[in-house]
């Protein structure tokens, strides 16, 4: 008699996703034994959206990337889990890979590496490495750790390593990608631990171009053309205004 396949959950924690969402959960389908949907207190229909796409849906109040991913952990039925943001899109190849490893691996961890898509493009640019981190684990292999900034999947064992992608479509024009920043900034800047007011300030001459060539060379965006040099100002502008909003916040707490 042959053994059950075991199940496994997806899920996505989101706000104000109804635009990308409906490509995340597609992607999951025939993969997915259920889809996990947190929603945050969206304004433009996400949460009624996602149940239409057949997602179990569950509204919680945001308190952080970590709290809000292991309450996710919680809602799922199954013991291997993968997490997806609402701005990804798993491919057939990671598809593929994750069927088998659910299949035939034992309790463990996996990375996936994560390919950000400019606007307007089909695919990744060239060459395209920007993250590589835990997605795809069993309940026993490890957790998301319980911090609202970093949210890292904590393993006991050294994690392996899928061949796969996932894509990601961090914002649908450059306006929403500034608008995103800024929010962002923000809610790092007040979540963030003290820090010494004088290191922060060193920090400014230093912050923006640090960032922009280590995103334009290092990270492989000088090959993405004008818009992969737009990609890495934006970002090397993202993380100067992060230390300009916690210089803000140490000073007004003097």
């Amino acid at each position: 008699m042959a053994r059950e396949r075991p199940g496994l959950s997806a899920f996505i924690i989101a706000k104000n996703e109804a635009a990308r969402l409906p490509r995340a959960i597609e992607a999951l389908r025939g993969l997915a034994d259920e889809v996990v949907v947190v929603d945050s207190g969206s304004t433009d229909g996400t949460p009624e959206l996602a149940e239409r796409l057949g997602a179990r849906v569950f509204v919680r109040d945001w308190r952080g990337y970590g709290p809000q991913k292991r309450f996710a952990e919680e809602q799922c039925r199954h013991d291997w889990l993968l997490n997806v943001d609402a701005d990804e899109v798993v491919t057939p190849e990671l598809a593929e890979e994750i069927r088998r490893v659910v299949r035939e691996e034992p309790p463990s961890a996996w990375k996936v590496r994560i390919l950000n898509v400019y606007p307007g493009d089909a695919r990744p640019r060239p060459l395209a490495n920007d993250y590589n981190v835990v997605r795809l684990y069993h309940v026993e292999a490890g957790r998301y750790r319980d911090h609202p900034l970093f949210d890292r999947v904590e393993t006991l064992a050294p994690p392996r390593q899928l061949r796969g992608a996932l894509w990601h479509y961090p914002f649908l024009t450059w306006h929403a990608l500034i608008q995103k920043q800024n929010a962002y900034t923000t809610f790092q800047a007040q979540a963030a631990r003290r820090r010494p007011l004088w290191l922060l300030k060193a920090r400014l001459a230093v912050e923006f171009p640090y960032v922009f060539l280590k995103t334009y060379l290092l990270r492989g965006h000088a090959l993405g053309g004008w818009k992969g040099f737009a990609f890495s100002v934006a970002l090397a502008h993202a993380r100067f205004l992060r230390i300009v909003k916690l210089i803000e916040r140490e000073e007004s707490a003097d």
